[in-house]
């Protein structure tokens, strides 16, 4: 079982006052490290339009080494522009993984188009940047990973790993719309693809979490580290429908593997829930685990499905 402290919450995005692009939401955290500064990626969202509709863009925020509260760098313009007209990329371009590759750093996104009998449609890019991971361009107009004759609906949030010689990427594939008084609502589980260089998947073609509220629940943004002999998952998982609010909100589970294939749930060993009151006493979500001289934290989104920011837990203490 893990046990973490939360230290509180990093970002806010209501506090930036000065970049009308990131106006709401700061979703799906992703760290590298450069020196004296712990960069986080982030997706964020300006105002929405008059017909209340949003777009998605990318962004990083750099915070001190020694003070990871202590804001000094916010990037000044989107990581990367919206795609053309009737691409895969056209409503959201916004990174959930960036990873270090030889020839550069890669940055995996969700893009997401709009629908008419269901809201949107989302497929897997990426992009690369040569300058050290602040700027970045598309591989190509098209998703690097898109929907397929066994996931036709949509994929999402991916998470990218290299342990050895080989990449995986864990993401949520739809499952099936589910119609509600309101709109249709996804479903969706997480899946893998592992590739020999970031670039060219090949999809394992199964769902590798078990449900534990029905066949309806949706899971996102599978985080997985190696530590103390095994491989650990923490991921995002919500009800279907009332998941705005505390009672079908997001939470954290937990799955180990000895191989990165097969997991075995139990959300009773995530060791992080929701607090009893502030930014995350609803919902907590987007887990992403990393490592910083000697101990190991965790970044994760509060309520509102990251409208209201990222925070910081530290790791204190692990046992089986």
């Amino acid at each position: 079982m893990f046990e973490w402290e939360k230290l509180g919450r990093m970002f806010n995005p209501s506090e930036v006052t000065n970049r009308s692009w990131i106006r709401e939401f700061s979703q799906a955290p992703s760290v590298l490290v450069r020196g004296n500064v712990v960069r986080v990626y982030f997706a964020c969202r300006p105002a929405p339009d008059e017909q209340g509709n949003y777009v998605s863009l990318s962004a990083y925020a750099e915070f001190s080494r020694s003070n990871l509260f202590e804001l000094k760098r916010l990037c000044d313009e989107p990581l990367l522009s919206l795609g053309e007209r009737g691409t895969f990329d056209e409503f959201g371009a916004y990174f959930t993984s960036v990873v270090d590759r030889d020839d550069g750093i890669m940055a995996y996104y969700v893009g997401y188009t709009r629908c008419k009998s269901v809201p949107f449609t989302i497929n897997i890019g990426a992009a690369i940047s040569k300058d050290g991971g602040l700027t970045f361009t598309r591989l190509g107009s098209g998703p690097l990973l898109p929907c397929s004759v066994n996931e036709p609906f949509f994929l999402t949030v991916p998470r990218v790993k290299r342990f050895g010689d080989i990449w995986y990427m864990w993401y949520s594939a739809g499952k099936r719309w589910v119609a509600t008084e309101k709109r249709a609502e996804p479903v969706y589980h997480i899946r893998m693809a592992t590739s020999p260089d970031g670039v060219s998947w090949v999809k394992e073609d199964r769902d590798l979490i078990d449900c534990v509220i029905g066949d309806n629940e949706c899971q996102a943004c599978p985080d997985v580290f190696w530590y103390d002999g095994k491989y650990h998952m923490f991921f995002g998982y919500r009800s279907h429908v009332n998941y705005h609010g505390k009672d079908g909100g997001y939470r954290i589970g937990y799955a180990c593997s000895e191989d990165l294939f097969y997991w075995k749930r139990d959300d009773s060993k995530a060791g992080i829930t929701i607090s009893d009151d502030g930014w995350d006493s609803e919902m907590v979500s987007f887990p992403h685990v990393f490592e910083l001289d000697e101990n190991i934290y965790m970044l994760y989104l509060g309520n509102h499905m990251g409208r209201d920011g990222f925070g910081v837990a530290r790791m204190i203490s692990y046992n089986e």
